[in-house]
């Protein structure tokens, strides 16, 4: 059967998608061992909140940074590909991702050559500085983090999928916004309790826990608000590359295909 042009344009889009999805998933979990602080980067002092008795400030892993990117493609993607789409392509990433750390964990093992070490042997200050030790450090992280960043991804996608047409529904074409924006900030609320529940229980009380995953939290409701315009300009430049009948049609068949949780 000869494909159509708008066969191959479906295709085409949900391959960009997937690239752009996929690339920024997988950046985040390998920058995210950096822990920076979002005051310092706006020029601000630390704000101090207090959270259930705790001194909190907007102390970040580096993976937010492009997380947001990761927000805006599920949800296009959910808008015109559906729950089969995410799942997919959700599923593969959560794969991919098990795949890398187990890459970097077998390199960290791998001996060091001896050349390498001494390059490295000294930091611009002159003080003697072990770059396989750093090498770890770096790209090393705890099972237990692992797992709980896995489990939250896919249960944050699964959960996304599920509001995010359950709003469809109710909204039907109209208020983008409000699917879009809500289902981020549900699906984001549980993706940042899972992880910490899972990495740090017995690590941290389950009050800090708490108090961490809401100073998270506050900061991804910030990111899903300022994200509105951006999933406009994603859904009226798909709208202009298939063509408005046409992406209309696909935003219904993805709602038909979405039917309950799993």
């Amino acid at each position: 059967m000869n494909e159509t042009i708008l066969d191959k344009k479906k295709k085409r889009l949900f391959l960009v998608l997937c690239g752009i999805f996929m690339t920024n998933a997988l950046l985040a979990e390998m920058i995210g061992t950096k822990i920076f602080s979002a005051e310092a980067t706006i020029g601000m002092e630390p704000a101090h909140l207090n959270v259930l008795g705790f001194m909190m400030d907007f102390n970040l892993t580096a993976g937010v940074i492009i997380w947001p990117i990761v927000f805006v493609t599920t949800d296009l993607i959910n808008e015109y590909y559906g729950k089969p789409g995410v799942k997919r392509i959700s599923f593969l990433t959560a794969a991919l991702i098990a795949y890398s750390f187990i890459v970097i964990y077998l390199t960290i093992e791998l001996p060091p050559a001896q050349w390498w070490l001494d390059a490295h042997a000294n930091d611009p200050s002159g003080n003697r500085f072990n770059i396989d030790y750093a090498y770890g450090k770096i790209f090393g992280q705890g099972l237990r983090i692992i797992l709980g960043s896995l489990t939250a991804f896919l249960l944050g996608q699964l959960v996304d999928v599920f509001v995010f047409q359950k709003l469809r529904l109710v909204t039907g074409s109209k208020y983008l916004w409000l699917r879009a924006t809500g289902s981020t900030l549900v699906s984001q609320f549980v993706d940042s309790f899972v992880v910490l529940f899972i990495a740090f229980s017995g690590v941290f009380t389950g009050k800090q826990i708490i108090a961490i995953g809401i100073t998270n939290y506050l900061y991804k409701f910030s990111v899903a608000i300022l994200l509105t315009p951006l999933i406009y300009l994603g859904h009226v430049l798909i709208d202009r590359y298939l063509g408005k009948e046409n992406a209309e049609a696909m935003t219904r068949e993805a709602m038909q295909d979405s039917k309950g949780f799993f």
